[in-house]
């Protein structure tokens, strides 16, 4: 295989498979799927992994200014869980209330791709994931300090981000479709899922685990994705 096309590939596999576990972005691009439509919901998943690929372009040029940014990293941290908190909150409150169908804060009047942009620029738990992935595949000698294989690892990125978003929109209008009239319960799902996740965040500020300690030792998350590697050989 081309070098170019084993970049590509790898970056949208990388994504495309990091994009499946329950999170703020992939669940907050469901629900506005189901409340808003697949358009909206694409311009989200748009606005999210554009902010995506620049951290990734970061991560791989300028990684020693980026590790610098610790208490940068801690109030974001503190930020995205407020965030997912009030989403938590909100999904809850539209399940409380048949009335209320909608999310008030993913259905606000701000355009949904500017939406996608802010949700996606403080959630900086991906910065350290791509500095790992990217990390390895140098060691590997699959990616080179190149701007063609910079170019291509970026562009599989955003489109395996984008087909694992698309899971979750179309998988949530199936589920809507299926549950007819009970748009209640989709809510009360999608509420406990977002508040699983903060309470995960919480933990992981608490325990530091979170992205602020993974800039400060790398090397742990080198070690992670190695391992994880070394398992699908």
């Amino acid at each position: 295989m081309h070098p170019l096309l084993r970049i590509f590939f790898t970056g949208m596999l990388v994504s495309f498979l990091g994009s499946l576990p329950l999170g703020t972005l992939n669940i907050a691009a469901m629900q506005i799927a189901i409340s808003d439509g697949i358009s909206s919901a694409l311009l989200f998943s748009c606005g999210s992994l554009l902010v995506e690929v620049v951290y990734v372009r970061l991560s791989l040029v300028a990684m020693d200014w980026v590790r610098k940014q610790e208490k940068l990293f801690r109030i974001l941290e503190w930020v995205t869980l407020a965030i997912v908190l009030a989403l938590a909150i909100s999904s809850f409150y539209a399940a409380a209330h048949p009335k209320v169908e909608k999310n008030v804060i993913l259905s606000s009047t701000l355009p949904r791709f500017v939406l996608g942009v802010v949700m996606s620029a403080v959630n900086p738990v991906q910065i350290p994931f791509w500095f790992g992935w990217s990390t390895v595949l140098f060691t590997k000698k699959v990616l080179l300090p190149r701007q063609d294989h910079y170019n291509t690892y970026i562009g599989g990125i955003g489109l395996g981000t984008l087909a694992g978003n698309c899971v979750f929109i179309f998988g949530g209008l199936l589920i809507a479709s299926k549950i007819n009239n009970n748009q209640h319960v989709l809510n009360w799902v999608i509420g406990g899922i977002f508040s699983i996740t903060a309470l995960i965040q919480l933990w992981k500020i608490w325990k530091k685990k979170d992205a602020a300690h993974d800039l400060e030792h790398p090397e742990e998350v080198h070690e992670r994705i190695k391992t994880k590697v070394d398992k699908i050989k």
